[in-house]
């Protein structure tokens, strides 16, 4: 990772060294090592996966920049359950955007994939941070986020999976109504079989895109059938298997809407191997519009969710609950919108309605 894609201006760089006032972030330190954002949350958190040199060069900038040393009136929490892909990368960029603006420090934790849920926050890792606040992409049972309350800590949680009490304060994005718009977008096209590799049942994201799917189809008096409708993880490997899946049907779908970028391009993979053309023979939606979505070949039409906004937004709404200001609002969504790019077309062969 470059200075320039760290997102820090050269003379903000410049001078922070040995500047204790400015707040140093984990992109900077990663790009100050040249390695990547987890493998500094990694040192931070030690983990292991680290060599001796790495960890000691990142380590040297932490003590060199102060890193720890920050309290609680200027560092605030980011809490993943684990750090491995762009869509975390994208929540970063829009957390630490905002916490630079008000001159805070961002500590990054991960649970781990072994995640114990009793550990956190019972540890000491916010007793000895004493943070501001807390974003928590991390999903909190209801005993940890009473332990965060009980200790004063105020958190904001990050695009909840699950249904919360209505006093726990969010930051979301239109989910339902994006999968309403990928789906509608192909029956504009003519596409009449229509699948969607969907997520987890009990992610509540996934429940909502598809909820959105199945309402296009049915607005537009289309059937919903139930063979068209496959539940994968959120990973490339998911959306390959399930595409396979899908494209071997007696009659295989013209369209597929997958529930993330990273199942879309399981199906790029999946419909390669098939020897089918996209969108010639097949077309694709995805859902999230991570850089990914851009690259591929062809470029990914996918649904815009604004995961920088929506984690700046929710760093806003930490903060002012860390002053002690009132919380507006409990739950905030932000719209999602649909971009359209080379890998949807009408089918081959129009299907009429029915």
């Amino acid at each position: 990772m470059s200075h320039a894609e760290s997102g820090e201006p050269v003379a903000d760089r410049d001078r922070r060294r040995g500047d204790p006032s400015k707040p140093v972030t984990i992109s900077y330190i990663a790009a100050t090592a040249g390695v990547s954002i987890p493998t500094v949350s990694k040192v931070i958190n030690g983990r292991s996966g680290v060599s001796p040199d790495t960890r000691a060069r990142i380590e040297a900038l932490i003590d060199e920049y102060g890193y720890r040393k920050a309290n609680r009136s200027n560092v605030m929490e980011l809490v993943f359950d684990q750090l491995e892909d762009m869509w975390g990368m994208e929540i970063i960029r829009g957390v630490e955007r905002v916490a630079r603006e008000h001159r805070v420090g961002v500590a990054l934790t991960e649970f781990g994939p072994e995640r114990d849920e009793t550990a956190y926050p019972n540890d000491d890792t916010l007793t000895r941070r004493r943070p501001a606040c807390v974003v928590t992409v991390a999903q909190l049972s209801e005993e940890q986020r009473e332990q965060l309350s009980a200790k004063g800590i105020p958190f904001v949680v990050f695009d909840p999976t699950t249904e919360l009490p209505d006093d726990v304060p969010f930051v979301g994005a239109t989910n339902w109504s994006g999968g309403r718009s990928a789906t509608h977008h192909l029956i504009e096209l003519g596409h009449r079989r229509i699948a969607m590799i969907g997520g987890p049942d009990q992610v509540l994201c996934c429940r909502a895109r598809l909820d959105g799917y199945r309402s296009a189809l049915e607005d537009a008096g289309l059937p919903v059938e139930a063979e068209l409708t496959v539940r994968t993880g959120l990973t490339m490997e998911g959306g390959h298997t399930a595409a396979l899946d899908l494209l071997n049907l007696p009659r295989p779908p013209t369209a597929i809407f997958a529930c993330n970028d990273l199942q879309a391009v399981g199906v790029y993979q999946a419909a390669r191997a098939l020897g089918l053309g996209i969108p010639t023979d097949l077309s694709v939606v995805g859902f999230d519009d991570l850089p990914i979505a851009a690259l591929v070949d062809p470029p990914l039409t996918t649904v815009h969710q604004p995961l920088t906004e929506m984690a700046a937004a929710a760093t806003e709404l930490a903060l002012a609950l860390g002053r002690g200001e009132e919380n507006p609002r409990v739950g905030l969504e932000l719209a999602t919108t649909l971009t359209v790019r080379k890998s949807t077309a009408p089918p081959a062969v129009l299907e009429h309605d029915g």
